[in-house]
């Protein structure tokens, strides 16, 4: 299965916006430089997840995205499905029903082996997804990235952001 890059800059955006303080607001042209990923791009993403009530949308001069939910509230299957859609990944079109030893489709009563595993192996993936937050991934930066990583781009929002002070986490 392949998820769209977006799925992987989003879970990235939010987990910066998970670690500001919940009334500072990142525009999305900030998120994409910080992330080097193309801006009109991860504004379409971003919005996406606002319609999903993920991140919330805060117009005007000192606008952009905030978390619209708290970070322990916001998992991983979450941004997944407002991405990708709440959709199965593997889809059956009962091929089994086609060709020279096809049957009369009343004898396909049971989905086909091939798609009863796939879908319990994807019910496992999203039972995965759906155990890990955001707040989850906030709680790893510092071992993940380091404590100078971390102190460099909390400067660097800061500057962007054009706050005296720089954000910390809830």
């Amino acid at each position: 299965m392949r998820l769209g890059d977006g799925v992987e800059w989003t879970l990235h955006c939010c987990t910066v916006l998970g670690a500001m303080p919940p009334d500072l607001a990142v525009p999305a042209s900030v998120l994409a430089e910080f992330h080097g990923v193309p801006s009109a791009y991860l504004a379409k993403q971003m919005q996406a997840l606002s319609r999903a009530n993920i991140v919330e949308s805060i117009p005007g001069r000192k606008g952009g995205y905030k978390m619209a939910r708290p970070a322990t509230d916001v998992t991983l299957l979450d941004v997944v499905l407002a991405l990708e859609g709440p959709g199965r990944a593997f889809r059956c079109t009962e091929i089994r029903q086609q060709g020279p030893s096809a049957v009369s489709p009343s004898s396909y009563v049971k989905p086909c082996g091939i798609a009863a595993a796939m879908w319990r192996a994807e019910e496992m993936y999203r039972e995965g997804l759906a155990a890990t937050t955001i707040a989850d991934l906030v709680a790893e930066l510092d071992v993940e990235v380091g404590a100078e990583q971390t102190e460099k781009a909390i400067i660097w929002l800061a500057e962007q952001l054009g706050v005296a002070e720089p954000p910390k986490a809830p």
